[in-house]
């Protein structure tokens, strides 16, 4: 699925070259380790041209390596460092990740925090406990989509109402074929997040996930809990929605505390 992209109109050339080379940044995903320039040029819908002129500033500025071989491009590991800052100097997950263990450790549960990166959901950090085994890791980085995990919907209900809009249209035209269930799914967490706190979603087999939005100094992010279980889904929300709520409860009492007004 090709990812929303934030286009503002009126954008300076020289913002645009940057905007374009982020662009080119994005494309490497698990999976993608390497990508020559008609890759890039499929993958952004830039011309070859001004792929190849890119590709060359962003190896000269460090962040891409020129395979020698394929004469094609990967991630160069000052990108890496770039993953570290965010980590290290969030002041929220700082806060959170210890309660999160603490949660996941205490209740032999799966607990995350993400945040949104345009129609996907980015996990800043995944603790796994699951009760039973599973073929499923998350770690930090890894992206879900944000229309059919409970991870999206939590922020979807929170979200600017201008940016929903955009991507609940966004939804409509890719996911056309399913549409018609899964709009009234989006709908219905939605008013869940509303009336209850958070949503609940299984959008893969034998996993029920609740999460519920939590939103900081104007940063959007949803906290959430799961278990990889044969279990009746209500059950397991009857189960996890206190604890969920009860970790979020704790987390944002902790960030007040430490950035008193």
């Amino acid at each position: 699925m090709k990812a929303l992209r934030d286009d503002k109109p009126g954008v300076s050339p020289a913002n645009r070259s940057l905007e374009r080379g982020i662009e080119l940044l994005r494309s490497f995903r698990p999976g993608s380790e390497l990508l020559g320039n008609a890759d890039l040029a499929e993958r952004t819908g830039l011309s070859r041209a001004t792929v190849s002129r890119l590709t060359q500033t962003l190896v000269g500025s460090g962040l891409l390596q020129t395979d020698p071989r394929s004469r094609a491009f990967r991630l160069a590991p000052a990108v890496l460092s770039f993953g570290h800052a965010m980590r290290t100097g969030s002041s929220v997950l700082a806060i959170a990740a210890p309660r999160m263990r603490h949660a996941a450790e205490e209740n032999k549960i799966n607990v995350g925090l993400a945040a949104p990166d345009r129609d996907e959901m980015v996990y800043l950090e995944s603790i796994r406990y699951n009760r039973r085994p599973s073929l499923r890791s998350v770690v930090s980085g890894q992206r879900v989509p944000m229309e059919l995990t409970s991870l999206g919907r939590a922020y979807l209900a929170v979200a600017p109402e201008a940016k929903r809009k955009a991507l609940l249209a966004h939804f409509r035209q890719t996911r056309a074929a399913s549409w018609r269930v899964l709009g009234p799914e989006i709908s219905l967490a939605i008013a869940s997040v509303t009336e209850r706190g958070f949503c609940a979603a299984s959008w893969q087999p034998e996993v029920v996930a609740l999460a519920t939005p939590l939103v900081f100094q104007g940063a959007h992010y949803a906290l959430n809990v799961s278990l990889s279980t044969a279990e009746p889904m209500n059950d397991v929300v009857a189960e996890l929605a206190p604890k969920l709520l009860a970790l979020k409860k704790s987390i944002v009492h902790a960030l007040e505390v430490a950035t008193p007004d």
